[in-house]
């Protein structure tokens, strides 16, 4: 059985769908955390983000963007409490931006913000789903999360149920470097182990999106269908771009959304466009996550004009490109005039 420190520097083949959905464990190597502490932290993230931080429990999980004043993101967040302390999860390459971005912010409120990833209690990341998942976990826990965006504090570590995939429950499991070596062999024994990117295919095809480096400011929230995953409140009080984000849900024109899709290129990342053969002198919309999918190619979330979609008619980098194979979302994309 393989120790932590193997099975992350192991350079496995990229799973499939089909493996993740019989289960799955995966080191969960680029995401970073903002810790935010005093008794005005969460006051002071109400009037940033998109969501409700006021209300946030300590048995939940929210997701959350921080937009532009021009309603654009600049990052999208996982995010969860405990009695003391609020964590923002992220991608590394945009965390100390987007940290001391927020800071600015501060001025009188009285919140420190901090890395908090290097935290004995965070210094290893899980990535766990598929059918025999749960199984696996309970192992170690008596109970678990009982439904998507709910999380415990345990002994062990944090364990935060996302959103499901493949029909089936996933988790993060944040834990420390010494409890990462007595559970990784009894996990890799019962699960497929994936890498990082294993993680990120089971995002996709969860529908959910991130927001990286090569991304920030493309979408307003609703375009990545960030409203039908709760990450947008509409019925809180102000934060950057509010006005934007509420008229693009009640008075805009533009229909675009993001879809779920596979295409028989490597090389396709996040960031690059895509263009519908009906209309092929402009790109119709951009991949926001693409990850390997151990066939050769990539799945993806990529968003673009609904008429497009609808079309199924869509080509990578231009109207001669790769061609996208629609696949199906886990949710309904209900259509909106953005």
């Amino acid at each position: 059985m393989p120790s932590w420190n193997e099975l992350l520097a192991q350079q496995a083949a990229p799973l499939a769908a089909t493996q993740l959905a019989a289960g799955f464990v995966a080191p969960i190597t680029d995401l970073g955390l903002i810790a935010l502490d005093g008794e005005e932290s969460a006051s002071f993230l109400h009037t940033q983000l998109t969501n409700d931080v006021e209300h946030l429990g300590q048995g939940e999980a929210r997701l959350a963007g921080y937009c532009s004043p021009k309603g654009r993101l600049l990052a999208s967040f996982l995010m969860w409490r405990n009695e003391t302390t609020i964590f923002l999860q992220l991608p590394r390459d945009i965390q100390a931006a987007v940290q001391k971005r927020l800071s600015m912010f501060v001025l009188r409120a009285k919140t420190k913000l901090s890395d908090a990833g290097e935290l004995p209690a965070h210094q290893v990341v899980l990535g766990l789903g598929g059918a025999l998942a749960d199984a696996a976990l309970q192992s170690w826990f008596d109970a678990l999360p009982a439904q998507p965006f709910s999380k415990l504090d345990h002994p062990l570590g944090t364990l935060i149920r996302v959103a499901d995939a493949f029909g089936a429950p996933r988790y993060q499991w944040l834990l420390s470097a010494e409890t990462a070596q007595n559970v990784v062999p009894e996990l890799a024994d019962k699960l497929n182990v994936g890498g990082n990117d294993a993680w990120h295919l089971s995002e996709i095809h969860a529908g959910i999106p991130q927001i990286g480096k090569a991304t920030q400011e493309q979408f307003v929230p609703q375009m990545i269908n960030f409203e039908l995953l709760g990450g947008v409140n509409f019925k809180k009080g102000c934060y950057p771009g509010q006005e934007i984000v509420a008229r693009s849900q009640y008075l805009g024109k533009l229909k675009r959304r993001t879809t779920l899709v596979s295409i028989p290129d490597l090389s396709a990342a996040a960031g690059q466009e895509v263009f519908a053969t009906a209309d092929p002198e402009q790109p119709c919309g951009m991949i926001v996550n693409a990850a390997p999918n151990g066939n050769g190619g990539v799945d993806a979330l990529v968003e673009m004009k609904l008429a497009a979609i609808e079309a199924a008619s869509v080509r990578l980098g231009s109207a001669q490109g790769p061609a996208l194979a629609f696949l199906d979302m886990p949710y309904v994309l209900e259509p909106l005039d953005l």
